[in-house]
């Protein structure tokens, strides 16, 4: 401009270094601003303004504070716009203490802030959490006659809500109104938000009816809220309804729409619809990132239609960098398929792009080549990372150890727990519940209170889990003394048992055939204020079912059902065989359909239970061993039909009841079809 003797003014050069801020040439910006200084031009409040505006939103505080210095230097004088910038700067710069006392300059200096300042400020604390702070601002502003805005509302609530005060930001939603001041998308879209994560679904449904009422747009931001709500549920015929709901009103879904909406189709099983959103995000030119690609990926393995290798080419395709999310897909999914040696490549593969393994990656192949009996090249893995300085962490700690238990060996087990610790394994609380929580799994409590003393003496108190721990492993030791003996110290050390800690000790007292003692922990609990659980009355059903008081056991499961309560496979099949054994096969039928309706799906026992039951009252009732044995014939084609292979027993049975005269093909075709069913 100066060299083609082209003289220009202050107000002229501001407002082409306030453009190219705004197209963000800060290069060339500043060398303007230079050039202007250079040649005698003084910049103003407004040149100012607009350069440390930009400075403090991209993060630049010094360059910030010294263009302030240079403000001083010069004798330009700040105004409430100046401060405003540097308030909300400042702010956004985590330097909150600083904004506040900037704004206590402005006072200072006899500014009277207007709205837009005070907005900045509320902005600014409501980011913070400080929200008595911020209703001390706007009782400031009433004060001072200064009306708040949208703006000011709008944070305001946004900040209620990221505080979980939703009932005080609805208030404010309503004050606003009242005072005619009308809300944006981004007002509603803060508190929708905010009430679809605190589970408000209605609350949330009413505010975005309100919002539609009042003539205020939908927009990408509340969409993406209600979406993933309902991806959440697992409602995804309503998200994607209101999805084209949205395309229908106008609103333009963005890359993240699409992504969420595609995620969530395939998480539910809906594939064909996931694949046509696929097909609409590149239709649409809306193009994948990584984080699109990743859903897509996820969602394409799942379906085990598609071959790893060629999605992981695919890739390239779209000129995408793989990120850690896309490499954990690609080894989970090697690992799934038992392919071990690509989980490794594909390792070390994301090494080459100069991405290290975080500890989902670890988790992930280590449970793989643990579930694969591949416990040695687990360590050497763990071996390498703690090298390069990562570290086993507690779950796979607690993934080796579960491997390491097949062994059924205390040595080994410990001797993995020295080698994770070896490799800088941080020895807390939950380290300690995975070993002693292994070891009395396998019934080892001497070699577990070992561990409990070693843990005490590390500074660590034992907790309810741990406890729980050495009760079920004595009670799996059938030493129902020590178990009761371990409860009284957890008492005595003012440790809480919860359900759980009953719940194992029933189950060891009914085992032991203890009822006395099932009597005593029943009243103790009705004490101490615990209801019993679904788990409880498994216990007690199956408990009571055992020692032969079926009485007891059938009113126990009728109370059960009454609470809404849905008993395990375990206590129905042994409600079943009690009835099968004395020839009451129309209530064990009952209990059959009762259980499936309820979503407990029968296993192989059940049906041999059922057809044992059926093939010995064809015995004893003869007027009617036709019609039983059909029955025990349907429940074998039905066993067959999902996949169950018989018991000897069954099979026994079965041939005995039908190798009879003239039944002989009969029998010869079950035993074919039995053999092929083994075979397959």
């Amino acid at each position: 401009m100066f060299a083609n003797g082209i003289e220009s003014d202050v107000v002229t050069h501001s407002c082409i270094i306030n453009g190219l801020l705004k197209s963000g040439r800060l290069t060339e910006a500043k060398y303007l601003f230079h050039e202007m200084v250079r040649n005698g031009v003084d910049p103003n409040h407004v040149t100012y303004t607009n350069l440390v505006d930009f400075f403090l939103k991209n993060r630049s505080v010094m360059a910030a504070f010294s263009l302030q210095s240079q403000m001083v230097v010069r004798g330009i004088k700040f105004d409430v716009v100046v401060f405003t910038a540097l308030i909300d700067g400042l702010f956004k710069n985590g330097r909150a203490k600083e904004a506040e006392d900037m704004f206590g300059n402005l006072l200072e200096y006899n500014l009277v802030p207007n709205c837009t300042a005070y907005s900045a400020l509320i902005d600014g604390l409501c980011k913070i959490g400080d929200m008595k702070g911020v209703g001390s601002v706007l009782q400031q502003m009433t004060e001072k006659n200064v009306l708040p805005n949208v703006v000011t509302y709008s944070s305001v609530i946004n900040g209620y809500v990221k505080s979980g005060m939703l009932e005080e930001a609805i208030n404010v939603l309503w004050k606003m109104i009242c005072e005619n001041v009308t809300p944006n998308a981004f007002t509603y879209g803060s508190l929708i938000d905010g009430c679809l994560k605190a589970g408000k679904k209605e609350t949330a449904a009413g505010l975005y009816e309100d919002m539609k009422k009042r003539g205020v747009e939908n927009n990408i931001f509340i969409l993406d809220a209600f979406t993933n709500n309902l991806k959440k549920e697992g409602m995804m015929d309503e998200a994607e309804a209101l999805f084209q709901d949205s395309i229908f009103n106008g609103l333009l879904p963005d890359r993240v729409n699409y992504t969420n909406l595609m995620d969530g189709l395939f998480k539910v099983g809906k594939e064909s619809l996931a694949l046509k959103v696929a097909e609409e995000i590149t239709a649409k030119n809306i193009g994948f990132d990584i984080v699109t690609f990743n859903a897509l990926l996820n969602g394409l393995l799942k379906l085990g239609q598609y071959d790893v290798q060629s999605i992981y080419t695919g890739l390239q395709k779209f000129d995408l960098a793989p990120d850690h999310a896309t490499f954990n897909t690609l080894i989970k999914a090697y690992c799934r398929e038992g392919k071990l040696d690509d989980a490794l490549k594909i390792w070390n593969q994301m090494k080459s792009y100069g991405l290290k393994p975080n500890s989902i990656t670890c988790n992930i192949l280590t449970e793989g080549l643990c579930e694969s009996g591949e416990v040695d090249k687990a360590m050497e893995l763990l071996n390498e990372l703690s090298i390069s300085g990562f570290y086993p962490t507690a779950v796979i700690h607690k993934t080796v150890l579960r491997a390491a238990s097949e062994t059924k060996r205390a040595d080994v087990i410990l001797s993995m727990h020295e080698k994770l610790v070896s490799m800088g394994l941080n020895l807390n609380l939950d380290v300690y519940q995975n070993l002693i929580n292994v070891l009395c799994g396998l019934k080892m409590t001497r070699k577990a209170t070992s561990v409990l003393q070693e843990m005490r003496e590390a500074g660590f108190l034992a907790d309810t889990v741990i406890y729980n721990a050495l009760i079920r492993g004595h009670c799996r030791s059938s030493h129902l003394d020590k178990a009761f003996a371990v409860y009284s110290r957890m008492l005595t050390e003012r440790v809480s048992p919860n359900i759980t800690t009953y719940n194992i000790l029933l189950g060891g007292s009914t085992e032991s055939r203890s009822m006395d003692k099932v009597t005593e922990i029943l009243s103790e609990m009705k004490e101490k204020g615990f209801i019993p659980n679904s788990t409880t009355y498994d216990v007690l059903v199956s408990g009571y079912g055992k020692i032969g008081n079926k009485k007891e056991s059938i009113r126990l499961y009728c109370e059960m059902i009454t609470k809404g309560f849905v008993p395990r496979l375990s206590t129905y099949n042994l409600l079943i065989n009690d009835f099968a054994k004395v020839g009451k096969m129309k209530q064990a039928m009952e209990l059959l359909n009762e259980m499936q309706s309820r979503g407990v799906p029968p296993n192989s026992s059940t049906y041999d239970v059922l057809i044992s039951g059926w093939c010995n009252l064809s015995y004893q009732e003869r007027s009617m061993k036709k019609l039983y044995q059909a029955e025990a014939r349907r429940l074998f084609k039905e066993m067959a039909d999902k996949g169950f292979t018989p018991s000897e027993n069954s099979i026994n049975q079965l041939s005995s009841v039908l190798a009879k005269p003239g039944k002989a093909a009969d029998a010869q075709r079950i035993m074919d079809k039995i053999y092929k069913t083994k075979r397959g």
